[in-house]
């Protein structure tokens, strides 16, 4: 099989640290755009991506691009693409994706042309009047913007964020990705002491711990394309000891805390299911008389937003009162704080030294960064 183009979705404002995640995978052809990462590479990158990248949402096999204003073009290309090559005759293959911007606007019916585009392909590939669909799953992926359609395999399956360790969340959870990713962001190599003190699910400190020992993120889960018959299942084997190879061992200080007890029992149980207990600590504390004496360290974290009333003046309040806690720490602390709320830089007390745009879902905020040397890497 030739080289293969991977599209990685990504989180909005995240696409720099997935496509550094990738060139430190070696992977060729680097290139970010709005909302997704593009490289390329071999069969063998699939397990390899799957089971190491952080920040990727999920991991795409790109097989064409073509302009598709009319219903005709966009079933003409989509029946020129090699199905067959990836999909076997008993292979099942439901359709997903979106369209923006394009005179194929209506994503049922793009759907429905892709699907019998796809089944002719096949049907004609395989000598077959119908397929069955009853094998391994080969989930096709569409966008179309602008009137071009792209066409991929979802080698995924449950998207990357969905690590294995989380199986209980508390309320407002942060997805693992955006975790990792506030984690990178703060500069955290696993050398300082670290502490998220609105710490819920225990999300941040889990991933701190995962980046500290650099153990890839998927080596608890499954994967779509393991059950893939062109895709040997050495494959899995050699990137599960690749990445496994990599990790290493240390005395590390993560710590999370959070004012509601039944949160921390849950934070503690996901540390067992990730296998990160024995370097993790969480405990019941309120942020508001947060204190540490080290002369160093890193503190992320994401507190409530207040989406109501009066859940909006309860976390202006506490804002303030963390925002006293942390003026009380020593010089080399550096704080990290993701927040939906457009007065939080005065609530907390501060003018951020950075501040960096990302989504939490679709909720739009700021990641404000203190105590960083402006134009140099935290």
């Amino acid at each position: 099989m030739e080289k293969l183009t991977f599209a990685i979705p990504t989180l909005l404002g995240v696409e720099g640290l997935t496509a550094d995640e990738l060139r430190r995978m070696h992977m060729d052809q680097v290139r970010a755009e709005n909302g997704r990462v593009f490289c390329q590479g071999g069969p063998q990158d699939i397990p390899r991506l799957n089971l190491r990248l952080r920040t990727g949402e999920r991991v795409l096999v790109v097989l064409g691009t073509f302009p598709a204003k009319t219903f005709e073009a966009l079933f003409e290309g989509t029946k020129s693409l090699p199905w067959e090559q990836f999909i076997p005759a008993d292979g099942a293959f439901p359709v997903k994706g979106f369209s923006l911007n394009s005179a194929l606007h209506s994503v049922p019916s793009c759907q429905s042309i892709i699907k019998k585009a796809v089944a002719t392909r096949l049907g004609k590939a395989y000598s077959r009047e119908t397929l069955p669909e009853t094998g391994p799953l080969y989930q096709i992926q569409f966008s179309i913007m602008k009137d071009v359609a792209s066409l991929m395999l979802d080698t995924s399956g449950p998207g990357l964020y969905k690590r294995g360790y989380r199986a209980v969340g508390v309320a407002a959870p942060l997805r693992e990705t955006l975790a990792a990713a506030l984690v990178l962001l703060s500069g955290y190599r696993g050398r300082d002491p670290f502490c998220d003190p609105f710490c819920g699910s225990g999300t941040i400190a889990i991933e701190a711990a995962l980046i500290a020992k650099n153990r890839a993120p998927g080596l608890m889960r499954t994967f779509s394309s393991q059950k893939w018959a062109w895709l040997p299942s050495q494959a899995w084997v050699d990137a599960a000891g690749e990445a496994m190879d990599l990790e290493y061992e240390g005395n590390y200080d993560i710590w999370g805390g959070d004012i509601d007890p039944q949160a921390v029992k849950i934070a503690q149980e996901n540390a067992v299911k990730a296998d990160v207990e024995d370097i993790v600590r969480f405990s019941v504390a309120d942020a508001r008389t947060f204190s540490r004496t080290e002369p160093y360290g890193r503190i992320v974290s994401n507190p409530p937003y207040g989406e109501r009333l009066m859940e909006k003046k309860e976390a202006e309040g506490l804002y303030r009162d963390f925002g006293r806690a942390t003026r009380g720490l020593p010089t080399g602390w550096r704080v990290n704080l993701l927040s939906s709320h457009t007065e939080f830089e005065r609530t907390f007390g501060r003018s951020a030294d950075k501040k960096r745009k990302l989504y939490n879902g679709m909720i739009k905020c700021d990641l404000f960064q203190y105590g960083v040397k402006k134009g140099k890497q935290p």
